[in-house]
């Protein structure tokens, strides 16, 4: 057991704050490997291109963290329909800026939570949640569309890929090298 004599709630809010960290580095890291031109095709009519899950996530999280705490989740601003359908003049930069605000936001907002903040009551689209809920509700959703993201940079890449976490075949090596033992 790790001894610690910080609150359950304070070591969540650090936790959270990690993971969604490690989930936009996954996603960023992924984005980095694909050419200008790979962010925009989607492969059937039914699925997300980067472009869109880059717009998608964030929109949501522009409107989730912007007053988190004093204004409904889902802002009247929002357009969430307009996430879906990418502009033909949207460029990288584009896309990136608004990828950029919406982690700054979740971000800047976590940073100022407290984990007395942990029990009170937001709004997300007129249903009430603890903050709490907020964040796994959050949490889940970029943890969902990172990957998808990864997967789609992946299938983009092709050769050129660089894998983003231990490489096939290499597991052995890995956990010699982490648990200090001879591969």
């Amino acid at each position: 057991m790790i001894e610690t004599t910080e609150t359950f709630g304070a070591l969540y809010l650090k936790d959270v704050t990690e993971q969604l960290r490690q989930y936009k580095g996954l996603a960023d890291r992924a984005l980095a490997q694909v050419r200008d031109e790979d962010l925009f095709p989607t492969l059937d009519a039914e699925s997300n291109s980067l472009a869109i899950l880059i717009q998608h996530v964030g929109g949501n999280l522009r409107s989730r963290w912007t007053d988190f705490l004093t204004t409904d989740g889902e802002k009247p601003d929002r357009d969430r329909d307009s996430e879906f359908v990418v502009a033909p003049e949207t460029t990288r930069e584009v896309l990136l800026a608004r990828w950029e605000d919406g982690w700054s936001r979740l971000f800047a907002t976590l940073g100022s939570l407290t984990a007395e903040d942990l029990e009170r009551t937001v709004h997300i689209r007129a249903e009430p949640h603890s903050v709490l809920k907020a964040l796994q509700r959050s949490l889940t959703h970029v943890a969902y569309h990172a990957g998808q993201i990864v997967q789609l940079a992946k299938h983009h890449a092709a050769d050129r890929w660089q894998t983003l976490s231990v490489p096939r075949g290499k597991t052995r090596e890995y956990n010699a090298a982490k648990f200090g033992r001879g591969a």
